[in-house]
Formats: structure tokens, C-alpha cells, sequence
């Protein structure tokens, strides 16, 4: 059964195929991409967009998804607000990232090349930590200069500023990359603190939502 994801870049849907066919090849995948999400969230604030993420997330249903993840962590929290109008389980991409960053350790430092990013982030870390009776620290730092690099399409340029961010990271006992694109920095770090990204935990915690395989996955929902 198909698993959607809901994307606001379309340069996921290469990443998330990817992650798919090294993981998970007998999954099917429906993407559906809406930059204009991101866009009017980042200007007016992501409750903003309720209601065209819930026609999104109709839309998707209406095609055969039996859940979706939403791998945006800007608007992610409103869609997992919306699963219970749309009937089907509907996952933001980086809550197993979350649950797995309150597991490693109480010091926690979140880095984003979006600043609307930071504070969705840090919500969701303390949500999971209270979920698992943890009590955390939770450390915000924006990656200046990494966002207009993304956007400009010099991707490698990105990740190298986020992979020198977290480089620069001492005490702390994980490292979490907030967004989906940030994950290839994860590949350049040298810290030795864990660094977290969302893409690897969140699909298969999309997959196990939708029982879309049957393999185990995240099952903090």
C-alpha cells in the first residue's frame, strides 16, 4: 500500500526514493510537493497554512495513501494536527529523530538553516522528552549564510556550512540536523558528539504508520 510524502522542495523526492530503494524497495511511494507551504509558513508562521496542508493531506488519502509523512519540520506539527480529520496516520519526518536525540542524552543542541525551523524543533524535542519522562536542554542555533546557499541550488556549499556548524558543537550529548536537507552534512562531520538527521528514521517510521510493509520501525506514535 502506498505511503505519501509531502514535501515543500522537490529536491526530497530523489533523496526519499533513494532511502527507499536501499531500505525499503517493495515500498510504493506518492509524492507530492507544495513549495508555497514553506513559503507563507516562513512569512506568517505555520498555522498559517493549516488549511492548505489538510487539502494536501486529502489529496493524498484521495490517491491511496494509507499514511503520510510530512517531511517539512517547518509545518510539521500541523500536519500531524490534521491526521484525525483525514483518517489515515499522517508523520512528521523528524519526531523518530527527536525521540532518538531525547534517548542519547539530556544536552541537546538543534541546528537549522531556517530560522521558522528552530522553534518547531525544539517544541517537538521537549514534547518526546516529556513523552519519555527525560528532562533536556534544549540548545537553538541558526547555520547563518546555509539558507541562501540551498536556494541558490549549491547544495554542496550548504551542507559544508551545516557540517562546520556542528563541527563546532562541544558539549552536547547529540546533535540534531533539523531539516531533511541538512542529512548529507551528516556524512562530513568530524564531532565526535552523535549527529542526528531525520530522513533514514522518519521513512521508516512512515512505512510502519501506514503498516505499508510490515517491517519495524518507529513506534512512538
Amino acid at each position: 500500500m502506498p505511503l505519501a510524502l509531502l514535501h515543500t522542495s522537490p529536491v526530497h523526492v530523489p533523496v526519499f526514493d533513494a532511502l527507499r530503494d536501499e531500505t525499503r524497495p517493495g515500498l510504493e511511494l506518492r509524492h507530492f510537493v507544495d513549495e508555497r507551504l514553506l513559503e507563507r509558513a516562513r512569512v506568517e508562521g505555520p498555522d498559517a497554512v493549516a488549511h492548505d496542508v489538510s487539502a494536501a493531506l486529502h489529496r493524498a488519502v484521495a490517491d491511496g495513501a494509507r499514511a503520510v509523512l510530512c517531511t517539512c519540520s517547518t509545518i510539521g506539527g500541523v500536519a500531524e494536527a490534521a491526521a484525525a480529520e483525514v483518517g489515515v496516520p499522517v508523520l512528521r519526518v523528524d519526531r523518530p529523530m527527536a525521540a532518538t536525540a531525547v534517548a542519547t542524552g539530556h544536552r541537546i543542541v538543534v541546528l537549522a538553516a531556517l530560522e521558522s525551523t528552530l522553534r518547531p524543533t525544539a517544541d517537538l524535542i521537549e514534547e518526546e522528552a516529556e513523552r519519555a519522562g527525560r528532562r533536556v536542554t534544549v540548545e537553538t542555533r541558526l547555520v547563518e549564510g546555509a539558507w541562501p546557499r540551498f536556494e541558490a541550488g549549491d547544495t554542496e556549499a550548504y551542507v559544508r556550512l551545516i557540517a562546520t556548524a556542528a563541527d563546532e558543537v562541544t558539549s552536547a550529548d547529540a546533535i540534531v540536523l533539523a531539516q531533511a536537507s541538512m542529512a548529507p552534512a551528516q556524512q562530513l562531520t568530524t564531532t565526535t558528539v552523535p549527529v542526528l538527521s531525520s530522513p533514514r528514521l522518519g521513512l521508516a517510521a512512515g512505512a510502519q504508520a501506514g503498516d505499508c510493509t510490515g517491517e519495524p520501525g518507529y513506534a512512538g506514535q
